[in-house]
C-alpha cells in the first residue's frame, strides 16, 4: 500500500505534555488539505523508537498512486484489526488502551513497523496493528 503523507508530528504517549494539542493541530492542518470526503484517510504510526511507551511519528495520510511524499507499507506485514466503537467519543483512545493491555498481557506481539487508524467515509474506524 502506498500512502501520501499530508502532515506529521513526533510525540510520546506518556512523556509529551502537549501530545493532545500536537495531534489536534496536525489533524486540523491536514483537514484543510483533505478536500475529498469520499477518500479513506489514515492516521499512520511509524518510526517507533521502541514500543508504545517510546517516541514515534504520527502522520495523516491518504492512498496515492503518485510518488511525491509517499511511504510504502509492505504487503507482507501481518495485521490484527481492531474495530473502534464510534458511538463512544473516547472510542479511539479506549481501543488503543485495549491494544496496550493485550500487549502487556502477552496476547499481542507487535512488530512496531507501521500501524494505522483507517477512517472510512461512512464513519467507520479501524486500527490496524502490525504483528510479528
Amino acid at each position: 500500500m502506498k500512502l501520501t503523507i499530508i502532515k506529521s508530528v513526533r510525540t510520546n504517549n506518556f512523556k509529551d505534555e502537549s501530545i493532545m494539542q500536537k495531534i489536534t493541530d496536525m489533524w486540523k492542518k491536514a483537514s484543510s488539505v483533505l478536500t475529498n470526503q469520499d477518500e479513506v484517510t489514515y492516521g499512520l504510526y511509524h518510526d517507533y523508537e521502541s514500543d508504545y511507551k517510546g517516541d514515534y511519528s504520527l502522520s495523516v495520510a491518504i492512498e496515492s498512486s503518485d510518488n511525491t511524499s509517499t511511504i510504502n507499507i509492505p504487503n507482507t506485514s501481518k495485521y490484527k484489526i481492531f474495530e473502534v466503537d464510534t458511538t463512544d467519543e473516547n472510542g479511539i483512545l479506549n481501543t488503543w488502551k485495549r491494544i496496550w493491555d493485550r500487549e502487556e498481557k502477552g496476547d499481542l506481539k507487535r512488530a512496531y513497523s507501521f500501524d494505522y487508524e483507517k477512517y472510512y467515509p461512512n464513519g467507520q474506524i479501524e486500527i490496524h496493528i502490525a504483528t510479528k
